[in-house]
């Protein structure tokens, strides 16, 4: 698709400097821009390549004072992120396919309901009692269990696992391969060590704007609920553990782990390989760098890094030490040498 500078700045109320009858078909990181693409600046440390970029065009902050001459037409605004978000999201409605219908390869239980503007693919399985609401897209070879419920306008992509019970809000994304409500890892030992299954009796709870990752898996609660709170995004490959509560428009990246009956508050940050242990209480707007360790309850607005973690200004300052310990050792011994030649 083809479109013009103007029709651009129309859409996200932009200022134009330059020709406004540029020609844009693609967008391209700025480092990388070519011929017709669209790119944007937010990052001051990218602002070099705003002078060498190839892309016909640059969604830039209106403030920008510019250091060199720019070849590319520029579309200043408020915020360039913002409005370059919302010109993709634009883009993807127009050119995402539609997907309507239910396949003759899918299994729909009689006593299930599934809405009839819903879109239910090849080999998919939606099990007995389950409600599909309206609009909702069931991928090829999704399994839907018995008793689910999945509110309007949600997506699950191929291959995801919505065991029994499950609950999902509207407008939740679960991409391929997830699992949601598989069991809790609940198991004891007996005098001679043997292990017997404690059984996982609760449910998945899902609430609306929602983004699970590729290969995430939930587990179902021991009893009552593993909960995951309203706009919750997590990456691919995201572990929670049974009973596990994710406070509202929190944000968990990828490989992270968290142990069960930890809960989370709203708003937290937490990046990728993160461990969390079990039974912790972790406060609101908690930041955590990546690969943490964290095995305390943590309070509000917390920065956290290292394993065991600690705060993160403090991390940053022990870390000029710890990562010349080797050096350190080295001088020591230099002086300790030197004293006992003073010594003798």
């Amino acid at each position: 698709m083809i479109f013009k500078v103007e029709q651009i700045a129309e859409w996200i109320d932009a200022k134009v400097v330059g020709d406004p009858s540029v020609e844009i078909d693609h967008f391209s990181a700025i480092e990388q821009g070519n011929q017709k693409g669209l790119s944007f600046l937010a990052n001051p440390k990218y602002e070099n390549y705003l002078y060498t970029t190839e892309a016909s065009a640059v969604i830039v902050d209106e403030g920008i004072e510019l250091k060199h001459p720019v070849k590319a037409v520029l579309l200043k605004v408020k915020n360039p992120y913002a409005s370059f978000t919302a010109l993709l999201r634009m883009y993807e409605k127009m050119v995402r396919p539609t997907y309507e219908g239910i396949s003759p390869s899918a299994f729909i239980h009689e006593e299930a309901h599934v809405d009839a503007s819903c879109y239910i693919g090849e080999g998919a399985v939606i099990s007995k009692g389950a409600v599909i609401e309206e609009g909702v897209e069931i991928h090829p070879q999704v399994f839907v269990g018995e008793g689910v419920k999945i509110g309007r306008h949600s997506i699950l992509y191929t291959g995801a696992k919505i065991y029994h019970g499950t609950q999902l809000g509207e407008y939740v994304i679960v991409h391929a391969n997830a699992v949601l409500g598989s069991d809790g890892f609940g198991f004891a030992p007996d005098a001679e060590g043997i292990y017997s299954k404690i059984p996982q009796l609760g449910n998945v709870v899902v609430k609306d704007h929602v983004e699970i990752g590729a290969c995430c898996t939930i587990d179902r609660a021991t009893f009552g609920s593993t909960i995951i709170e309203e706009g919750v995004k997590l990456d691919n490959q995201v572990h929670l553990a049974h009973n596990v509560t994710i406070g509202a428009h929190s944000a968990i990246a990828a490989q992270t782990g968290i142990a069960g009956s930890t809960k989370l508050g709203k708003r937290a940050l937490i990046g990728g390989q993160v461990g969390i242990v079990g039974h912790l209480s972790i406060g609101n707007d908690v930041k955590v760098q990546a690969q943490t360790g964290i095995a305390r309850n943590v309070k509000d607005n917390e920065k956290l890094q290292g394993t065991p973690a600690i705060d993160y200004t403090n991390y940053n300052k022990s870390y000029v030490l710890f990562k010349n310990l080797a050096k350190l050792e080295q001088r020591i011994r230099e002086l300790e040498q030197q004293l006992k030649t003073l010594d003798s």
